[in-house]
């Protein structure tokens, strides 16, 4: 991808469906106008830009978030990474050309829908001391190996780790699937991105048709949160437009 240069940059956020230009207004990064560069099939969502690079401030990450944000309202929009800029109209178009038959199949793969984020996690004081509590083989591993009165050495307290750890990618990998289930019939597709943090059970993207988020997607989740007692937190977030079910890698 080609440096912007003085006063011709294009800063990218998305490529949607090619239509008339709605002028979305000066919602882009620094204020600037919104517009689209089409060709016959697709459009790329942009603003102009004058610097070679961009910086992930909050400022302007917010606003190409609100960018899409908005797209969202009409469109199914296929986002394109922060901090993308083109040299020219020029450049915007030939990128359109030469990943037409990538953009048209992702956008008629994703037409109408969103997505949709699911995080579960245990909402304990300590996890490790709540998995002591709750499996009875770890708690007999602590007790041999790290109870008495000699000191544990730093084999025992691997031998106590790792049982730990598997422990929690298997009940991970069990509770995940127990969500998946009840989400399954008003979702296309469910994709399981790595948890954040230890308490973290897991963390689902899920692409949800629009006007299936309201109803049936709000009442799988509780559905799924009534077999989870009071150790577990759900939250879940969006619409978004669908990061985690399309892949922009643009051919320049």
């Amino acid at each position: 991808m080609a440096g912007a240069t003085m006063n011709t940059g294009k800063y990218l956020y998305a490529v949607i469906q090619a239509r008339e230009d709605l002028g979305y207004g000066e919602i882009g990064i620094d204020g600037k106008r919104v517009y689209l560069i089409s060709d016959d099939h697709v459009a790329a969502v942009v603003s102009d830009f004058s610097q070679e690079r961009i910086r992930p401030e909050r400022r302007h990450i917010a606003a190409h978030q609100a960018v899409l944000k908005r797209l969202l309202e009409k469109d199914s929009p296929l986002p394109i990474t922060f901090g993308v800029i083109a040299s020219s109209v020029k450049d915007i178009r030939r990128i359109l050309t030469l990943n037409r038959k990538s953009f048209v199949k992702q956008i008629q793969r994703v037409y109408g829908e969103v997505e949709m984020g699911v995080r579960v996690s245990w909402d304990v004081p300590n996890i490790f001391e709540y998995f002591v509590n709750t499996h009875a083989d770890l708690r007999l591993a602590r007790d041999q190996f790290l109870g008495g009165s000699h000191a544990p050495t730093q084999e025992d307290k691997m031998e106590v780790g790792r049982l730990f750890d598997r422990l929690l990618q298997e009940d991970r990998e069990e509770l995940t699937h127990r969500v998946e289930t009840c989400l399954k019939s008003c979702c296309l597709e469910i994709k399981s991105n790595p948890p954040r943090s230890e308490k973290e059970v897991m963390n689902l993207a899920c692409l949800v048709g629009r006007d299936a988020v309201a109803k049936d997607f709000e009442a799988a989740i509780f559905e799924a949160a009534r077999g989870f007692d009071n150790n577990f937190t759900f939250d879940f977030n969006g619409p978004w437009a669908p990061h985690n079910f399309v892949d922009i890698d643009l051919i320049s």
